[in-house]
């Protein structure tokens, strides 16, 4: 089995920083772009696709800032992370994305997230 790599993605969002962290830490909110149904119990979220259930671990938070998730039958050492960053200068904010993946299936997880942040901009009326 090849071992997971670290990647990394950032889009622009406009956003305010805290409407943004409620689509990203919310049961709610995820439910609107990331997964079809999300459920939260002890800090474990059920994300389900398609009849298709994940359970992660939120890890880390930070309000209006970061979330960090483990998939409970994942790498101990892989995560995914959505941190919100904002420009001091222009005050633009941008979604980064942090995951990870083997080599060959980086190009299709960035291809996933890209469909998913698509459709959290077009949720969002950004």
């Amino acid at each position: 089995m090849s071992e997971k790599k670290k990647y990394h993605i950032e889009y622009e969002i406009r956003s305010s920083p805290r409407i943004l962290y409620s689509f990203i830490s919310e049961a709610n909110g995820l439910m609107q772009w990331f997964a079809d149904s999300v459920t939260v119990r002890d800090h474990v979220y059920t994300f389900t696709w398609d009849d298709e259930q994940q359970k992660a671990k939120l890890l880390f938070t930070k309000e209006n800032k970061v979330v960090r998730f483990k998939w409970v039958d994942d790498e101990p050492q892989c995560y995914f992370e959505m941190e919100i960053v904002q420009d001091e200068l222009t005050n633009d904010v941008a979604l980064a994305i942090t995951d990870y993946a083997t080599e060959d299936a980086i190009p299709e997880r960035k291809l996933i997230w890209d469909n998913q942040i698509d459709y959290l901009i077009s949720v969002l009326g950004a």
